[in-house]
């Protein structure tokens, strides 16, 4: 299995993310052009993470993106179902306490965290409405939601150039780049196939999150989404 295809069956995007693990930092960075630095530190503004406080990173990968809320203080808990991120993730920083778990059956108790959060990782899990409703669970009232992922620009001009270069520029530059290259035709498939910016914040209300907003990043090529967990 080197790609997985659009239904998003567990194993295979699992699999999928097992073959990458090595050269995956490396390969977003140069597919981005190195935005994926800069869209990861709004989420780490956005998340807001305090001393002490409990923070779940959901598909963590390799636990680059945890790295931020750590040197806060707070203690954050990096999670991914493939086995291979974690792997690389723990061969990298040894001190991180990496979790495997899958976003639709979190193994955490419920209201344990005070903020969760995602980065390009909630379009590839097969469920999303059980996975926002999973993050709902292991959130603390008044606890926040902070999702980071691929959206559609709001430009027409900007929206069909990214809409070419993934699907005719992605493919040969993750071929010179990546270990698994066929990987990222399915990435750039996926990017197409997912909700615009509001469809995505009726579907974290319809999860029972509270205040939700979003804010785009690079003219909507990525879009940040924020939510709250009411008070008891």
């Amino acid at each position: 299995m080197t790609r997985a295809s659009l239904d998003k069956q567990p194993h295979e995007v699992a699999s999928m993310f097992d073959r990458v693990a090595k050269r995956y930092d490396l390969t977003n960075d140069v597919l981005s052009l190195g935005q994926d630095r800069r869209w990861r530190k709004e989420v780490a503004r956005a998340v807001d993470a305090r001393p002490a406080q409990k923070i779940l990173d959901l598909a963590a990968g390799t636990g680059t993106s945890s790295l931020p809320f750590a040197q806060t203080g707070a203690y954050v808990v990096p999670c991914d179902f493939s086995l291979g991120m974690l792997r690389v993730g723990k061969e990298r920083t040894p001190w991180l306490p990496f979790t495997a778990g899958d976003a639709t059956r979190l193994p955490f108790k419920d209201d344990t965290f005070d903020a969760v959060t995602i980065s390009f990782g909630l379009r590839n899990v097969q469920d999303t409405d059980t996975a926002l409703r999973e993050l709902y669970r292991v959130t603390r009232p008044g606890g926040r939601v902070v999702i980071c992922e691929f959206s559609h620009p709001t430009w027409a001009p900007l929206r069909t150039a990214y809409t070419e270069y993934l699907m005719r520029a992605l493919p040969p530059v993750a071929r010179a780049v990546s270990s698994n290259p066929d990987a990222y035709v399915y990435l750039a498939e996926s990017i197409r196939a997912w909700p615009d910016q509001s469809g995505l914040a009726e579907r974290l209300r319809k999860a029972g999150w509270d205040k939700v907003a979003w804010r785009n990043l690079s003219g909507g090529i990525v879009a940040l989404h924020r939510g709250f967990k009411a008070q008891a």
